[in-house]
């Protein structure tokens, strides 16, 4: 099993930058895709950015040009950088790890969830 802690949520103001720390349990290089989701009340669980084991990026339209995603492999951690926040950027945000498997569909993994508050 993978198990993923995210950190890093908080109260942040409208224009401010939080960065999301992911912890993974094992070598993320072994890990096919890693990546944030969010979810807010009421909303439905959307994708905000993946990297995959061979560091290529996607992320959600909106998204660009405000977060970044990243690793450190030799940490196992995945990073999300947000910046310019809106307040429509509140949510829980979740770290996600899929491994591709030749014998069934992919295993998902999935972290606690982290806070993120950007107020006014």
């Amino acid at each position: 099993q993978v198990q993923l802690v995210e950190s890093g949520g908080g109260l942040v103001q409208p224009g401010g930058s939080l960065r999301l720390s992911c912890a993974a349990s094992r070598n993320i290089f072994g890990i096919d895709t890693m990546g944030w989701y969010r979810q807010a009340p009421g909303k439905e669980r959307e994708l905000v950015a993946t990297i995959t084991r061979g560091g290529s990026t996607n992320y959600a339209g909106f998204m660009r040009g405000r977060f970044t995603i990243s690793r450190d492999l030799a940490q196992n951690t995945v990073y999300l950088q947000m910046n310019s926040l809106k307040p429509e950027d509140t949510a829980v945000y979740s770290c996600y790890a899929s491994i591709i498997s030749a014998y069934g569909p992919p295993r998902d993994y999935w972290g606690q969830g982290t806070q993120v508050t950007v107020s006014s």
